[in-house]
């Protein structure tokens, strides 16, 4: 039995082949990330392997780099190991040298197919990548509009600090509509009541208008905030508006995707308590195929929600943090599903209820509903079927 290990790279791979014995067949063999480099590696393949000689392939799931080459391989009929790289990394800490160069790291991976503990990657269906990418793009564009939102609020405390007393959101369409149009109290104290007036009337359809308009101007005249460069201010501030307008749009319409992909999926995951279809979009795109989980504790752990141990000697550690190895994207949208579900579904509402009375803080009887909420994903997926409220198993 021989071993191939490819170490991932954006521009080229570095392929490493060994034998059942551990033993180096040769030396690593680089080849770029084109179609060239592809059949480069298959000639390899074709020169050091003995006729008929059995061998599987192992890579590790670097970023997005291994995708292509997966594919190539996977289409030729290979048989395919992706690696999760910290697995690589723990063996290379049994070489006294702890080298990191690409011919070494190759070499690595094959080391971990050929000893044969360990944890795969694996692609989901084209419908749950479909869904997993949009949830992954939405939540890149959230906070890309979340940062303008800081910018805004920035530039606001030094030029109109009193603004944030002004409406009950600050980035609500009447906000929003005043500061694209007049950005600094210099603008405002200039302008007409009226005028401003119909300007808030249509922004907020009736709500507010002359004598909010009033209020407006008579706080920018007493404002403390900074005169100078007063102009460069509201052009900055009346940019980042527009940004932010437009990334609302784009999140809106990502969620109409997610919406139908849902719909087209057909999943039994917003019967879940706290589950929306936002956080159900992140939670199905993350786990994939539900079965590579053969227990609840594993989703967990790769959620990232299971505690760390430390114990030397006698001593044992109490205080014991989240792991957070995993899924970033579904850590966050379980967290998030958690604190709502605490609110909405009387077993968890229970259940954190009852973590608060043993003494827990909020955030570690919130990581405990966590992890209670993917037992009940992980059962509610496998079994495909709705989630059911028995308030019996609060435990």
């Amino acid at each position: 039995m021989y071993y191939l290990g490819i170490d991932i790279g954006k521009n080229n791979h570095e392929a490493g082949l060994i034998r059942d014995d551990g033993s180096h067949v040769g030396k690593s063999f680089r080849f770029t990330n084109t179609k060239e480099g592809f059949d480069m590696l298959l000639y390899f393949l074709e020169q050091h392997l003995p006729e008929n000689e059995s061998f599987c392939i192992g890579m590790e799931a670097t970023g997005h780099y291994w995708l292509a080459l997966y594919s190539f391989l996977r289409a030729q009929g290979f048989v395919l190991h992706i690696v999760n790289p910290i697995q690589s990394d723990s063996l290379r800490n049994f070489h006294i040298r702890q080298q990191k160069t690409d011919s070494v790291d190759c070499f690595l991976v094959a080391e971990v197919i050929r000893f044969g503990k360990f944890s795969e990657t694996h692609l989901a269906d084209e419908d749950i990548l479909v869904l997993r990418n949009l949830a992954r793009f939405r939540e890149s564009i959230k906070d890309s509009c979340a940062d303008y939102k800081r910018q805004v609020i920035t530039v606001l405390d030094q030029v109109f600090p009193e603004y944030d007393t002004l409406f009950s959101s600050l980035f609500g369409e009447s906000s929003k509509a005043f500061l694209k149009t007049y950005g600094t109290p210099d603008q405002v104290v200039e302008v007409n009541t009226k005028s401003l007036a119909t300007l808030l009337r249509k922004a907020s359809r009736g709500r507010h208008s002359t004598d909010k308009a009033r209020e407006i101007k008579s706080l920018a005249a007493r404002s403390v905030g900074l005169t100078l460069c007063s102009d460069a201010f509201a052009f900055e501030i009346r940019v980042l508006i527009e940004q932010i307008e437009f990334t609302e749009k784009q999140i809106d319409e990502i969620d109409r995707k997610i919406a139908k992909q849902l719909k087209k999926i057909n999943s039994v995951i917003l019967s879940i308590p706290g589950v929306g279809p936002n956080t159900g979009a992140v939670i199905l795109g993350e786990i994939g195929d539900i079965n590579r989980f053969s227990t609840a504790k594993k989703l967990v752990a790769f959620a990232g929600i299971d505690p760390t141990a430390y114990q030397s000697g006698n001593f044992v550690g109490q205080h014991n943090r989240l792991s957070k190895k995993g899924s970033p994207y579904l850590r966050r949208a379980v967290w998030m599903s958690a604190l709502i579900a605490t609110r909405c579904d009387p077993v968890f509402k229970a259940f954190y209820e009852k973590k608060r009375r043993e003494g827990k803080a909020h955030g570690t009887a919130l990581g405990a509903v966590s992890r209670k909420l993917l037992y009940t994903i992980h059962a509610v997926l496998k079994a495909n079927k709705p989630y059911e409220v028995r308030l019996e198993t609060i435990e």
